[in-house]
């Protein structure tokens, strides 16, 4: 393929996402629309954090539905993307000296990554691969392998990170379903500032003040660092692509590289979370 594929990060939010029709999910169907046909899929999604770095490499992953308290419409969503060991190789030897190990039969693919897929290939039919996050390394590690990954565009693999820049499930107000926080605001608008100049830089912004309350923990964030790193690698700015906060606590502000965002969507209202289930047990 001449032209390299576009990566991007997209904030996933709540599950519900994946049936809802607003703003965001709105935008991430014009994104799709405007992508190439890629060769393959490679996810790395906040949902599967282990002690290592592990690639899905079956050929027909199982569909995960890793939360609970939401309606059975959710549980009973399937997207029956087939896999691709043979990339799962070219993945493993792509980051060479880094070591990713071949995941047959273990993992699959969680809601980081089908409720994102659902609008932007909702046909089901290009083969999805998981990466996982390594929870024992550092930022720079996943800086770093976002960076190894970037060669994969030219071979037709579109990079997805999925998660959220802030993300503080314990501090969700349902009062604010379009509104942010100001310090959710502060810490998105200086993320915004980082991908959009200087990626390799993003590591930093753990110093930043509003960062404990926006990055409880590492999973939703981490992501973001992937696409830093392929930003960082070809010299390609990240832009957003559709930007905003919900329910108070969490950013749902989404950058592509390697190509113009298309123009935001609209959509009916914003995403949510069953009202009832407390906010730390949704997994979303």
């Amino acid at each position: 393929m001449s032209a390299p594929i576009p990566a991007a990060f997209i904030g996933h939010g709540s599950p519900m996402n994946t049936l809802e029709d607003n703003r965001f999910t709105a935008a991430w169907r014009g994104f799709g629309q405007s992508l190439p046909r890629p060769r393959a899929i490679l996810c790395i999604s906040a949902h599967w954090l282990i002690n290592g770095t592990a690639v899905t490499a079956m050929p027909k992953p199982r569909v995960i539905h890793d939360f609970y308290g939401f309606p059975k419409e959710l549980f009973d969503f399937d997207y029956p993307a087939p896999g691709a060991p043979e990339v799962a190789e070219e993945i493993a030897e792509v980051v060479k000296p880094a070591y990713v190990g071949l995941d047959k039969d273990s993992w699959g693919l969680d809601h980081g990554t089908w409720s994102v897929l659902a609008h932007v290939f909702p046909k089901a039919d290009i083969p999805v691969l998981q990466l996982s996050l390594h929870g024992g390394q550092d930022a720079d590690y996943h800086l770093d392998l976002g960076a190894r990954l970037a060669p994969l565009a030219r071979k037709g693999i579109f990079i997805v990170g999925s998660g959220n820049v802030v993300h503080n499930l314990r501090r969700i107000d349902f009062r604010r379903p379009d509104l942010a926080f100001d310090w959710a605001e502060r810490f998105d608008a200086r993320v915004k500032e980082i991908m959009t100049a200087q990626p390799g830089r993003l590591p930093e912004v753990a110093a930043h003040p509003d960062f404990a309350a926006s990055v409880p923990t590492s999973e939703h964030f981490l992501p973001l660092l992937y696409l830093a790193g392929i930003s960082q690698a070809t010299g390609e700015p990240a832009r957003a692509f559709i930007e905003g906060c919900t329910m108070g606590s969490i950013s749902m502000t989404s950058y592509v590289v390697g190509a113009k965002p298309p123009a935001a969507a609209g959509g009916q209202g914003a995403a949510s979370l069953p009202r009832g289930i407390p906010p730390e047990d949704t997994n979303a």
